[in-house]
């Protein structure tokens, strides 16, 4: 399969240097992402169009080098070619007759052609020719420009042609890479999953900081949603994923701190935190997944105060988002379903919040904050590449595997949906339920207690972590199913 991959529009209007860097970038990224389908795989192209080709027949196969470009930020669309030394125009007729003939009797159709290189005929000379060949030739109803029911689709480059069948849409933006790092402060609901994917898309090295409130789940949570953005759409690159415990944070600030005042105390605190952190690792700038007057801390004079606790740049790219438009775009890349099942945590919540903080107001009553507990969390601090988050949190996990799930017994299949639908499980004899495993911690409570359940997915990774959570919260009938 051969593929020609159109680069964002913007990177075209860059200056030649800038252009070039990109787009070696982006075949890097390319190569890097699809390594695994295709160890030859072949990424050629340092100026315009990349063109990717690989020997690889197996459909699943081809299918996951779809998908996975398809969420590579940098590239704007890519396409199915068939490639053919440029001949007469009549064997262009013939190239586009082999691919298109069975799809023109009874239709209105078009020809498009794009042509680069010195030739001694225009692409509206080929259009013309071929157009009314293909009509004659094969039972076409008629040629129309505009909303034509199949469009015959060709680009001529030099001396080659290409026919082009199929047109996959991608997430455009910059190459991962291409510009400078972030920290991403990660709550892994609605608003940083959806600002963490805009900073990917522009091409902003992207890495996680989480701030834990007092919640093993919801940290669990949070790994999860973390790993799935970097292996949808930052795969490319390695990245962190930094674990800052602040629980003891949270108690100095609901013992010491007004109680009007410690929403916007602790999200400076959380600045300060993640500057530090960002300097070590020389890291541009943070982000955040804030909008304006969301939430009683994220208006202005909030904002403004918020920011004054750190001179490091402060990114919000959600800044002047409406919650649906939000939360649609959370639909769109995935993370929905994650936010929605995120478990709770315990953090400050004022009776009466200040909607408009005094910068002096705040530093006063951060005198009484005992400053060593915020130096503890930062010692405390975890670091990990968020491709090794999951492993990570097995090593240590002791939990019971089953080889054959017996009469009685329910086996919940934790997979994604789309995991669950292209594969189904299915055991003779045996009760198989869909349970995802972000919706897991929160349903399980309400399965018969009297059951006993086999979480199975397909590594046993996930199935062990949450089977781990699920025992330490109490629930004895959970086991992992591992089929031999």
């Amino acid at each position: 399969m051969k593929l020609i991959v159109k680069v964002f529009p913007e990177i075209t209007i860059k200056s030649r240097p800038v252009r070039k860097h990109f787009i070696r970038q982006l075949g890097k990224n390319i190569r890097t992402v699809l390594r695994d389908l295709d160890p030859e795989l072949r990424v050629d192209g340092v100026w315009d169009n990349l063109e990717v080709e690989t020997k690889v027949s197996e459909p699943k196969a081809l299918q996951e080098m779809i998908e996975r470009l398809s969420c590579t930020p940098g590239i704007a669309h890519f396409l199915e070619i068939n490639e053919y030394p440029l001949g007469d125009f009549d064997d262009i007729l013939e190239k586009c007759k082999q691919h298109y003939a069975d799809q023109l009797p009874g239709k209105i159709f078009s020809v498009r052609c794009k042509r680069a290189g010195k030739h001694a005929f225009s692409s509206m000379d080929v259009e013309r020719y071929v157009g009314s060949q293909l009509r004659q030739q094969c039972g076409a109803a008629g040629i129309a420009l505009k909303n034509p029911d199949v469009e015959v689709r060709i680009e001529i480059r030099d001396q080659r042609l290409f026919v082009i069948h199929h047109q996959h849409n991608a997430i455009g933006g910059y190459p991962l890479g291409s510009l400078e790092q972030t920290l991403v402060l990660m709550s892994g609901g609605f608003d940083s999953t959806v600002a963490a994917y805009q900073m990917m898309r522009r091409g902003l090295l992207t890495h996680f900081c989480f701030f834990n409130l007092g919640g093993r789940a919801h940290e669990l949570g949070v790994m999860e949603v973390a790993h799935y953005l970097w292996q949808k759409y930052g795969s490319s690159h390695r990245v962190l994923f930094i674990s800052v415990p602040f629980e003891e944070v949270v108690g100095e600030i609901l013992g010491k701190v007004d109680n009007s005042q410690m929403g916007v105390v602790l999200k400076r605190m959380m600045l300060r935190a993640a500057t530090r952190i960002a300097e070590e690792l020389n890291i541009d700038a943070l982000v955040t997944g804030e909008a304006i007057s969301q939430v009683s801390s994220q208006t202005l004079p909030n904002l403004s105060v918020i920011d004054s606790a750190t001179d490091m740049l402060v990114l919000r790219p959600l800044v002047a988002s409406h919650k649906q438009d939000i939360i649609d775009t959370a639909n769109e890349i995935g993370t929905a379903e994650f936010a929605k099942h995120m478990p709770e945590y315990c953090g400050v919540i004022s009776v009466n919040p200040t909607t408009k903080a005094k910068k002096q107001r705040i530093e006063h009553e951060e005198t009484r904050f005992d400053m060593a507990i915020l130096e503890r969390a930062l010692e405390r601090a975890t670091r990990m590449t968020v491709d090794r988050v999951i492993d990570e949190l097995d090593q240590d996990l002791q939990i019971e595997e089953v080889r054959e799930a017996l009469p009685g017994q329910i086996v919940i299949d934790i997979r994604h949906p789309d995991a669950s639908e292209d594969e189904p499980l299915e055991l003779a004899g045996i009760e198989v339920q869909a349970l995802p495993f972000y919706a897991i911690n929160s349903r399980f409570k309400e399965l018969d207690a009297n059951r006993q359940y086999l979480l199975y997915c397909d590594k046993g990774v996930m199935s062990r972590l949450h089977a781990h959570h699920l025992l330490s919260e109490g629930h004895a009938n959970v086991r992992v199913y591992r089929p031999a």
